[in-house]
């Protein structure tokens, strides 16, 4: 709001505001500032700028007698006063509509940047008078617009004085100054600290006067930084929960009429827009206008500025939510700026590796080529050596048996030394003396091509140049992939340099059994865990990725085995309150004296499971109930006593099957202190087994139970036991694994 309250020409706040024609406002010492003075030999005006009635009086009165030449009209009451009527300003502007603007031109300007009101010829016939003959006249120019308007004989006191503006400005330095009395320097050693002097916008802290000198000089950084006075807070008088349109001195003073001092303003003038008072509506130019009473008016007034800020504040408000979505787009540029940098720069390495690899492949060529020629060179060396050895040997022991005398001597080896120089010969065929190989290697690179791929490689616009195709085939990371129990986790990745986009990924599996595949995942994930699968079971999986052209081909199938044997603990989000896990949930006890249901982390569908459970404690004989259950089963009561649950308890001497609270097969023998309880679940023959201290007690318990069934366990405050899972059926009651259909 401070910028509302300032000043056009000087910048501060208002002092003496005063209401222009064109509604703009200017302090009274600035107005008297850009107001300029003409010669009334220079002040003809342009036709258009006649008013359609005849000029007023006091425009057309001629100048007094005696009048200095050059002597400047006076701007105000006060001065008009003192130097007399005639000297008053005498000409006004007039439009059409009598609204005191006149036309503005492009033209010079004053001292102070403001624009004046263009010189214009006299009219044919007119006496020219000399410069500053005769008395002058003013007109001021808004500084903000740029209209200008001629004062008339009253001065500046012919505009208004914008009294409500004027105590705007008052609260508002009452609660600035209370505001800067409040705020307290967030440097200062002191206690308590110094008021604050000024606020640091771009560092948002509060400084006093020698913490500003000291930690933030004007220099350096700190050079641009902007500093402002401390903001007003809420609590200050004449901020926003102050004021009540009241100042320092108490209730504000009614203003009064400007033509009439003692008459306060009782009527609003339509005609005109402005207040008037009583007096004005008998003697003055509003007795024929249309009046109407002044509260009517305000309240009719401050209904339309409501209304009027209502839109300005929905508009403000939409402004902000744009600030906002222009905000998380900077934020979103600056993201997608470094993934993209990230992708240029993994595209390019990829590029580089590529161009290595095959560097070194066209190198291994070049090698093979090298090592080939000189072993055929060194080959053919080392033969004509070994044949130019042969034949100089030949050669000179030919030339010592040519040199002899002996007739019958040499006549008896002749013929052999003939045939073996012959044969000698023989073997310098022609091309023996040739090589066999050329130092020139025929192997030619052509790169031009690729040289001028890479001087196009550029970026493609996909959504406006190049048509969207369906994604490439997903790559499959094995090395993440992996299962654990009967939950596996798949992970996969696009090739890189694909540029076709991807909205998204559909994971298959088939049944374990080798049957038909299920979507079990659709999304835009990389990584995926599939739970509540089979015991050991082998399934195939396979991925594909979708966009809005179809979908992409599947990727390689990969096949997951899923444990042997279950590795489970006891559930303490699905466990009674009562009980008390321990031992990284191993190990389960009670707070009660009732029996509380308590189950494993396991669910069971397929296959052939087995697990124990250890006495710890065992008091006072109760009766612990061993089995399995449904996971809605009922929790603070015995296992086996509704018909989600099929069990086995068992106190120091015998023990029963229950199941919807029906005790079949008493069979003797009970558990104490270091027993071992054992639960065979074979969902191949769809039967459950007891056993205690590796013996089985009684007969199967249950037989044709389907389903999904998971550990159970019921008991007291009396009894301690302890999970042990991840065991292999015993080879007693191992029974062969049925063959996948």
């Amino acid at each position: 709001m401070e910028e509302e309250l300032k000043c056009p020409v000087c910048g501060s706040l208002f002092r003496e505001p005063i209401i222009l024609p064109c509604s703009h406002n200017v302090c009274l010492p600035c107005a008297r500032t850009i107001a300029v003075q003409t010669p009334e030999s220079e002040q003809h005006l342009p036709p258009l700028l006649h008013s359609r009635g005849p000029a007023p009086p006091a425009a057309a009165a001629a100048a007094a007698p005696g009048a200095t030449a050059g002597s400047a009209a006076c701007l105000d009451s006060e001065c008009a006063a003192g130097a007399g009527g005639d000297h008053a300003d005498k000409l006004s502007l007039h439009s059409e509509t009598d609204s005191g603007y006149g036309s503005y031109t492009p033209s010079l300007k004053s001292p102070n940047g403001v624009r004046v009101l263009p010189l214009v010829p006299a009219p044919p016939g007119a006496a020219a008078a000399p410069r500053g003959a005769g008395p002058a006249s003013s007109s001021l120019t808004c500084p903000q617009c740029h209209r200008s308007a001629s004062l008339d004989q009253r001065g500046l006191r012919g505009f208004q004085r914008n009294r409500l503006l004027e105590a705007i400005v008052q609260r508002y330095q009452q609660g600035r100054a209370a505001a800067a009395a409040a705020a307290k320097c967030q440097l200062c050693d002191r206690s308590p600290p110094e008021p604050a002097a000024v606020l640091c916008e771009q560092c948002e802290v509060l400084y006093c006067a020698a913490c500003q000198l000291r930690c933030h000089p004007a220099r350096g950084p700190f050079a641009k930084h902007r500093l402002a006075p401390p903001p007003a807070h809420p609590g200050a008088p004449g901020g926003d929960g102050g004021g009540g349109g009241k100042g320092a001195g108490g209730a504000r003073k009614l203003p009064t009429c400007a033509e009439h001092d003692l008459e306060n303003y009782s009527m609003y003038c339509v005609s005109c827009r402005s207040p008037v008072c009583y007096q004005c509506l008998e003697e003055g130019k509003h007795s024929k206008h249309d009046v109407k009473a002044l509260g009517a008016m305000w309240k009719q007034h401050k209904a339309q500025l409501s209304q009027a800020l209502n839109g300005v504040s929905d508009k403000a408000k939409e402004a902000k939510e744009f600030l906002v979505q222009l905000k998380n787009l900077l934020q979103q540029i600056q993201e997608n700026g470094l993934d993209y940098e990230a992708c240029l720069v993994a595209q390019c390495d990829a590029l580089v590796d590529a161009l290595t690899r095959q560097k070194a492949k066209l190198l291994t060529k070049v090698t093979k080529e090298r090592e080939h020629k000189l072993k055929v060179v060194w080959d053919q060396i080392n033969h004509c050596t070994l044949k130019l050895r042969q034949s100089t040997g030949l050669m000179e022991y030919c030339l010592e048996v040519i040199k002899e005398n002996d007739p019958s001597g040499f006549l008896q080896i002749s013929d052999a030394l003939i045939k073996r120089v012959q044969v000698s010969q023989e073997q310098w065929v022609k091309g023996a003396l040739e090589p066999k190989v050329s130092a020139e290697f025929d192997l030619t690179l052509d790169s031009e091509p690729l040289l001028q791929s890479i001087h196009q490689l550029d970026f493609i616009q996909m959504k406006c140049r190049v048509p969207v195709s369906v994604p490439p085939v997903p790559l499959l990371q094995l090395e993440k992939c992996c299962t654990r129990n009967n939950s596996v986790t798949l992970a996969w990745r696009m090739p890189p340099l694909s540029h076709n986009p991807v909205e998204g990924y559909i994971l298959e599996l088939d049944d374990g059994d080798g049957g038909q595949f299920r979507e079990v995942y659709v999304g835009k994930e990389t990584l995926c865990t599939i739970d509540g699968l089979h015991f050991n079971s082998t399934y195939n999986a396979r991925v594909k990725a979708f966009n809005s052209s179809g979908v992409g081909p599947y990727s390689k199938t990969v096949i997951l085995q899923t444990s042997d044997v279950a590795w489970f603990t006891f559930d303490p989000s699905s466990a009674h309150r009562d009980i008390v896990l321990s031992n990284d949930n191993q190990t389960a006890t009670c707070n009660s004296y009732d029996d509380r249901v308590v189950l494993g982390t396991a669910a069971f569908s397929k296959g052939v499971h087995y697990w124990e459970l250890h006495v710890d404690r065992y008091d006072n004989h109760p009766d612990p109930a061993f089995g399995i259950a449904r996971i809605n089963v009922v929790k603070d009561m015995m296992l086996g006593k509704d018909d989600k649950a099929w069990a086995m308890y068992v106190d120091n001497n015998r023990s029963w099957f229950m199941h919807c609270n029906s005790h079949t097969n008493r069979t003797e023998g009970g558990v104490s202190k270091g027993a071992t309880v054992g639960v065979l679940l074979d969902l191949n023959k769809h039967n459950l087994t007891f056993y205690i201290n590796g013996q089985q007690q009684g007969p199967a318990a249950f037989e044709n139970i389907e389903g999904v069934f998971m550990p159970a366990l019921s008991l007291n405050r009396n009894v301690q036991v302890t999970l042990h899972t991840g065991l292999e059926v015993p080879q007693s009651v191992k029974q062969p694994k049925l063959p996948n259909n």
